[in-house]
């Protein structure tokens, strides 16, 4: 299913059932998984690995190059996986030697004109609504979601089950489980909702309630509301991942205003 107006090269690896429109791209040292659509003007460029049942729509860019002054030219690679969809306009750029790699997550929803930036990490099922503009090495945890035309610096690192208000700019490490919005960006509570969908117990969503109220409203410092939690939260899964977030956070987390 590789229309005769499309540029593939001989050499990119193409999976069964396969479908590349019209004026589609695909380059030398490209892989394309079983069942992934590249539509008419979509680009996948050299280095690209896709997994199976990708959507790359029209007018989409995966695996260009970064836009990095540091960048000379290395070789360096971008990985999506199994279903994820671009939507128009939107740009993935590949790895620099700093890392050598982009990563995005199975069933990742990038909306139309988002833009994720050279060594990003993102994990399953994130949703960048449209306009999202991801800088150099960010790193964001599994079912987070941005809201359109939200920017996030270099650097930061955003946990898993995330809420990020539409226009919001991110400077900050955003611990998982939480809403964030307003400027400057600050805490506006747990991601109940999403959490709920997601099918965490009503136990589970209050105890990540009382390790935010420790951290955020008790008037503790960082490192007291640390030693709190861990003296009051249950042990969990939840509360591990947000304690080792909030102590190997190197920019420091998001404030409540």
């Amino acid at each position: 299913m590789v229309s005769a107006l499309a540029s593939v090269h001989p050499e990119a690896k193409l999976a069964g059932n396969v479908r590349i429109d019209p004026f589609a791209v695909v380059e030398q040292d490209c892989v394309l998984g079983d069942g992934t659509w590249i539509m008419s003007g979509g680009h996948v460029l050299a280095g690209s690995r896709l997994g199976k049942n990708c959507r790359i729509h029209q007018n989409a860019v995966v695996g260009g190059m970064p836009q990095d002054l540091k960048f000379s030219g290395e070789y360096s690679e971008v990985f999506l996986g199994d279903g994820c969809i671009v939507r128009e306009g939107a740009t993935i750029n590949r790895g620099t030697k700093a890392f050598g790699k982009t990563i995005l997550g199975k069933e990742c929803l990038i909306m139309a004109y988002a833009h994720v930036a050279h060594d990003c990490i993102i994990g399953d099922h994130v949703i960048l609504v449209n306009n999202v503009a991801l800088a150099g090495h960010v790193e964001i945890g599994d079912w987070s979601i941005l809201g359109g035309l939200s920017a996030v610096h270099q650097f930061v690192k955003i946990g898993s089950h995330v809420m990020v208000g539409g226009g919001s700019l991110v400077r900050k490490d955003v611990p998982p489980f939480i809403i964030v919005a307003r400027e400057p960006l600050s805490f506006e509570g747990v991601n109940a909702v999403g959490l709920r969908r997601r099918g965490y117990s009503n136990t589970r969503i209050d105890e990540v309630h009382h390790a935010y109220r420790l951290l955020y409203q008790s008037g503790f410092n960082t490192s007291q509301a640390i030693s709190e939690i861990e003296r009051e939260v249950p042990t969990s899964p939840e509360r591990t991942e947000l304690v080792k977030f909030v102590l190997a956070s190197d920019r420091g987390i998001v404030r409540k205003q």
